[in-house]
């Protein structure tokens, strides 16, 4: 089921009637808004403190005018470009809810996708739906086989409704586009790609791909879980799926009851997203506590897989450098990924919006999601977005991603600390992320004139060797490659560098010492009473020495990674430098 615009256009255009209906019908809900709207604007009250029950009518409108307006607040609540912050912080608690429809009509409409009446295709049908939502209804029912599973069931008429509120949108956005002076946002792209969205949701097989797509992806980890899909049983308008028992999130007294951390599973999925996100790049855009679920088992479930979003290899990347541009605090290069991101045209002066990120994202490490979250983002960057020429591009419910999951995490633990227990996670795609571009990032961070910073190498590694996302070889394996890469050969010659001037240093000390104890020196130059500090590569040497201990006597895991040719041309390339700094020194002490 494909989206076309141009076909509504021209289907809609021959049924005058059927669009002034309706559109008088949406001019009629939303009078009441926009004459409010004119009277704040008249006593000066658009401040956002009086805005709150304006944001809340407008909440209202939106549910009262069924499925396509309440998907289309879902997507207004992460357009700070569109709408000030007030409205997006009561447009994310917008219930994707409706009346059910009649179980007769959800039965003809089973027998019509699926060929025969439910009793010849499932032992039990609820008697009631067990949700309704605006697309759709799910029942509980058990298949012949005896396994329990969900049956989702569309609503009757669905795509006629949405189309022609699409088309009716669309026309709206368009004229204010062209009439109203302080539109800057491409309306008409919002609706278009609203319209995209709902297109693909009402295609339940394709929630069906989704689903599966999902679970190939994120499945591998024994603690996420998504329901298995009964195609024989499933078609475009009915889905049937594996019923999972679960408790949702902020169902407290229930996962208590079953000794179940609610603590554990606000991390989990946290952890889970940042892989969508930076990994996989398929992600599901709307977590609510309704479509994550604990079960009794201690595993974290998703469910509802109609809206979905991706990001591209190279804007996953990007997203990576951002973070850690924020992370390290280096707001420069966080101007630059906004360019390369969408966020900002490319010929902006990013000279005034340094200072400006620094007060927003400064000191984000132990930050509780209260101090930085989705909320606090927003109210900072607000001004910013109508300041600066900002734009959101087609992966931007991502936002959305993590602003329901703060909004659970807000009701189990408001201490909370997302970007400390993401680090491990982000540190070690950053130092194992084979993207050449991503590389020149990386050997850019470490490397500033020509000076190697450690202490940023330093913090990287302890937090990348913290991460369970794979053992210390794999991270070294990354490494070696990472040095013997053209983006990592400036990096590789400062680091041999320090290295052998490090090495010539503990020679020379140890070679004073010796002289001292053989009697052949009274003068010596080294004092044991204070001892140079070790050097940074020591203490990463160290880092990395602890990290192997476990199997530290076991050859079988450090040999791979000494019998790989990138390390066979680091040790020459070292040997090489040892000997040229021998052979300058000799020629110094012959003059």
């Amino acid at each position: 089921m494909q989206y076309d615009s141009a076909a509504l256009t021209q289907y809609y255009r021959q049924r005058p009637l059927s669009v002034w209906v309706r559109s008088l019908a949406i001019l009629i809900s939303f009078s009441s808004f926009a004459l409010g709207l004119v009277w704040d604007w008249f006593w000066r009250r658009l401040q956002p403190r009086h805005q709150v029950a304006r944001a809340r009518q407008l909440r209202q409108k939106l549910t009262e005018l069924g499925s396509t307006f309440i998907k289309l607040g879902q997507i207004l609540s992460c357009r700070p470009d569109v709408i000030p912050p007030v409205y997006l912080e009561e447009l994310a608690n917008l219930q994707d809810q409706l009346p059910a429809f009649p179980n007769e009509i959800a039965y003809d409409i089973i027998k019509a996708e699926l060929g025969y009446p439910w009793p010849a295709i499932y032992a039990e049908l609820s008697d009631t739906p067990v949700a309704a939502a605006s697309l759709g209804q799910v029942y509980k029912a058990q298949l012949k086989t005896g396994e329990d599973v969900a049956v989702k069931v569309q609503r009757p008429g669905l795509k006629d409704i949405i189309s022609l509120d699409i088309y009716i949108l669309r026309g709206f956005g368009a004229w204010a586009q062209a009439s109203i002076w302080f539109v800057r946002s491409d309306l008409v792209g919002i609706i278009d790609e609203l319209a995209a969205r709902l297109f693909e949701e009402m295609d339940y097989a394709n929630e069906g791909r989704n689903a599966e797509r999902f679970a190939a992806l994120y499945g591998d980890d024994k603690n996420i879980t998504a329901p298995r899909i009964y195609w024989q049983y499933s078609g475009v308008r009915v889905l049937t799926m594996e019923w999972i028992d679960g408790a949702k999130l902020t169902q407290r007294e229930t996962m208590d009851a079953w000794g179940l951390d609610g603590d554990y599973f606000v991390e989990l999925g946290f952890a889970c997203s940042m892989r969508q996100l930076l990994e996989g790049g398929f992600f599901h855009a709307d977590p609510h506590p309704g479509n994550l679920l604990a079960t009794p088992e201690g595993k974290l479930a998703y469910l509802d897989f109609g809206m979905m979003s991706e990001v591209t290899p190279y804007y996953r990347d990007r997203l990576l450098e951002s973070v850690i541009h924020i992370l390290t605090g280096d707001f420069d290069s966080l101007g630059k990924d906004y360019i390369k991101l969408g966020f900002l045209p490319p010929d902006i002066d990013l000279q005034p919006l340094i200072p400006e990120f620094a007060e927003v994202f400064g000191n984000v490490l132990g930050a509780t999601i209260t101090e930085f979250g989705f909320k606090s983002i927003i109210e900072k960057l607000s001004p910013l977005i109508y300041k600066y020429p900002f734009r959101l591009p087609t992966y931007y419910l991502l936002i959305r991603c993590f602003a329901t999951l703060e909004g659970i995490a807000l009701n189990i633990n408001p201490n909370f600390q997302p970007l400390t227990n993401s680090y491990p996670y982000i540190a070690r795609r950053f130092l194992t992320e084979p993207d050449p571009e991503f590389r020149a990032c990386l050997q850019e961070l470490l490397l500033k004139k020509g000076q190697i910073q450690w202490h940023l190498l330093d913090d990287l590694l302890q937090n990348a060797l913290r991460s369970d996302a794979g053992d210390v070889s794999s991270l070294l394996a990354s490494g070696l490659d990472f040095l013997d890469s053209h983006e990592g050969a400036p990096l590789r010659r400062a680091v041999i560098s320090e290295l052998v001037a490090d090495l010539e240093t503990i020679l020379a000390v140890n070679f004073t010492k010796f002289t001292v104890f053989m009697g052949l020196t009274t003068e010596p130059k080294y004092d044991s009473e204070n001892p140079q500090p070790s050097h940074p590569i020591e203490k990463i040497l160290g880092l990395i020495v602890a990290a192997y201990s476990p199997d530290i006597q076991s050859v079988s895991t450090l040999m791979p990674l000494l019998l790989k040719p990138e390390a066979h041309r680091l040790i020459q390339e070292v040997l090489e430098a040892i000997a040229n700094r021998a052979e300058t020194w000799i020629y110094r002490q012959e003059s």
